[in-house]
């Protein structure tokens, strides 16, 4: 779709004899337009605030949730889906412990509505895909203090890696401490809270191993 939103609109009205039918159309081709023209690329200004945004790489409109971008990596030719978050830190404003936080690498797909909320490390390697709805994190709160509500006691930080040519579907979840091999397939709504070795398959809450290659 070329030119202004002006003439996305003028021809997709001329396109309906109905009005209603019309606006609902003019509706979407803005939507479109929109989406096409406010995806984040490495040309945007918005890239400029990360710490590597890398050739290639595209985050589609509209983003959620997006800060701690010092701390935040983007390797080359990776697609970043609508409605994802990505942040480092707890909060835009907070001081960060590295340029590192989050790492993503080369060639690599983040779902739709995915997040990725990293404090201390997480490191996601090459040709790595995330299906819809994935949940990774590197710092869970504490609930050993009976007299303390959960979300006000201490977070624990431990870092999350997964290797190279990994496969992760929907609504997979990953805590922290994990690290998971190369070439590892997690099934759709998986629970991962312990390491996975190299070119193996897991499934399930927690994740168990059901083949490996």
């Amino acid at each position: 779709m070329t030119g202004t939103l002006r003439s996305v609109l003028q021809r997709a009205s001329r396109s309906w004899g109905n009005p209603r039918l019309w606006r609902a159309d003019a509706l979407l081709a803005s939507y479109e337009w929109l989406g096409k023209r406010a995806a984040i690329m490495p040309t945007s200004r918005r890239a400029n605030r990360f710490a590597r945004w890398d050739e290639g790489t595209v985050w589609c409109f509209p983003p959620a949730a997006m800060y701690g971008e010092s701390a935040i990596q983007l390797g080359n030719d990776t697609l970043i889906g609508p409605f994802v978050s990505i942040s480092a830190g707890m909060s835009p404003n907070q001081r960060l412990l590295s340029d590192a936080i989050v790492v993503i690498g080369s060639r690599c797909l983040i779902g739709r509505q995915s997040s990725i909320v990293g404090h201390y490390s997480i490191r996601i390697e090459d040709d790595v895909f995330l299906g819809p709805n994935v949940y990774v994190t590197d710092q869970n709160h504490g609930f050993e203090d009976l007299e303390l509500p959960i979300g006000k006691q201490v977070m624990a930080e431990q870092p999350v890696v997964i290797g190279s040519g990994s496969w992760l579907g929907a609504n997979v979840v990953i805590l922290p401490g994990v690290t998971i091999g190369k070439h590892v397939t997690i099934g759709a709504g998986s629970v991962v809270t312990a390491d996975l070795p190299d070119n193996s398959v897991a499934v399930g809450s927690p994740a168990r191993i059901v083949r490996q290659l």
